[in-house]
């Protein structure tokens, strides 16, 4: 599904070079759930940018459903994202002025979707867990249920491989048992999860864990 080619990433000015990613050989499969761990720093977060299309590799090749998406125009790229990777980020990201049910369509103003999208969102509300917050705003959420929101927003388009960037690492235990049993609940239904934490409790979830180190891979 997805095919990394001895890809890097650095990072340089006129005073430095940083080898965020060097030389990573990756193939991520139809419905794995894949962990990467690593200390701060270790270049896990570059590496989802670089899978999800959002940095441009130095070198090596990214294939997506073997395209290589680096080869695309800006606007089939911007398609690829949109539709078909769901994005979940350190936080939650969320437009403030706009209610539960507004910040979920925003994936959807880009292109047309053949589908009811306020359906749409009472599903993935319920998914979640939050039906009843459908028309209130951020700031009258939790941290832990403004990151469900997010979740369910990252699914709006209904993509084929999810990529989350530490969607739990400011959540107490319970909240974050809540936020993995959605995600694991998703990968077994066929989405293809890649996760970035710095706990390693979240093992049981996953299906390959692998750990960055100086921008370097190993598996465990």
């Amino acid at each position: 599904m997805i095919r990394l080619e001895n890809v890097n990433k650095i990072y340089q000015d006129e005073r430095m070079s940083v080898k965020a990613v060097e030389g990573i050989t990756l193939e991520v499969i139809v419905k794995d759930f894949m962990l990467l761990t690593g200390r701060s720093g270790s270049g896990k977060t570059t590496l989802l940018s670089l899978i999800g299309g959002l940095t441009r590799p130095t070198s090596g090749i990214i294939f997506f459903k073997d395209t290589d998406i680096w080869k695309l125009n800006d606007k089939r790229l911007s398609h690829l994202r949109n539709k078909k990777i769901g994005f979940i980020f350190q936080f939650a990201s969320l437009i403030p002025t706009l209610n539960v049910r507004d910040n979920l369509k925003l994936p959807t103003i880009f292109h047309k979707v053949d589908f009811d999208t306020d359906k749409r969102c009472e599903e993935l509300l319920e998914t979640v867990g939050l039906s009843h917050k459908i028309n209130v705003y951020p700031s009258q959420l939790s941290g832990g249920e403004q990151r469900r929101v997010a979740l369910a927003r990252s699914l709006m388009n209904n993509p084929d491989v999810l990529l989350a960037d530490e969607p739990t690492g400011d959540l107490d235990e319970e909240t974050e048992n809540e936020v993995m049993d959605v995600l694991h609940l998703l990968n077994e239904s066929g989405m293809t999860v890649i996760l970035v934490t710095h706990n390693t409790k979240l093992e049981k979830y996953a299906t390959k864990h692998l750990k960055m180190s100086h921008g370097k891979l190993a598996s465990i």
